[in-house]
């Protein structure tokens, strides 16, 4: 089988494949606790999951001063390496990207994850040869600005047209629509999937099932 519409389809990383989403926002409320800052809602902490770590923590904490940023970043790096191997992919995930694969698209991944985080997770056994290239928000610009597609669709030769991007958040559905790439969005992660719509994505999955049918019939 040949892909139908998209050779090339990129996942966000946290809250699309990585089931990482309450992590993330409880790393971001204890770091601000740790230094005395105002502890953001979960609701805050987890509309800013997607970005780079700069832009998001100076969102979500917007009384911290430049000079305690070091601070914070070394506290949420505590608290989210001290439990990351509790999660895990979403369960169908590999099911999936193996299925994809066997479809010959290609396959990559833009993450607001620095280099080093993603590269921890891509260690991973199973996950060895599945994606043909991957960006970060520490090597480029963070979302919802279009570079990382850009780039990776320069990477691998392929046009916005064969393109599609997937993502749990308005800021992966807001760069797929920069870039002038479909979308598709998930409801299982950071954002609720109402705020979606304006951004006109072709599908909204509830599960990684129902992506895996939706990818397998119509991407």
């Amino acid at each position: 089988m040949r892909p139908q519409r998209f050779d090339l389809i990129v996942f966000d990383w946290d809250g699309t494949l990585f089931d990482s989403t309450a992590l993330i926002a409880r790393s971001i409320q204890r770091s601000a606790q740790d230094l005395g800052l105002k502890v953001p809602s979960e609701a805050d902490a987890k509309y800013v999951i997607g970005l780079g770590l700069r832009d998001a923590l100076t969102h979500v904490l917007p009384d911290l001063v430049p000079e305690r940023y070091q601070d914070l970043v070394a506290r949420y790096r505590h608290h989210y390496l001290a439990a990351e191997h509790e999660v895990a992919l979403f369960e169908g995930s590999l099911e999936m990207l193996h299925g994809l694969k066997a479809r010959h698209h290609w396959l990559a991944v833009a993450t607001g994850k620095n280099r080093v985080g993603l590269d921890r997770c891509l260690q991973n056994e199973a996950l060895q040869g599945l994606f043909d290239a991957t960006r970060t928000a520490d090597e480029t610009h963070s979302k919802p600005n279009p570079a990382m597609l850009y780039e990776l669709m320069r990477e691998l030769g392929v046009d916005a047209e064969r393109t599609v991007m997937i993502g749990d958040t308005t800021h992966d559905l807001q760069l797929a629509q920069n870039a002038g790439t479909a979308s598709v969005g998930v409801s299982f992660g950071a954002h609720d999937h109402e705020s979606f719509a304006e951004f006109n994505p072709a599908f909204v999955a509830h599960s990684t099932r129902e992506l895996h049918d939706w990818l397998m019939a119509h991407a």
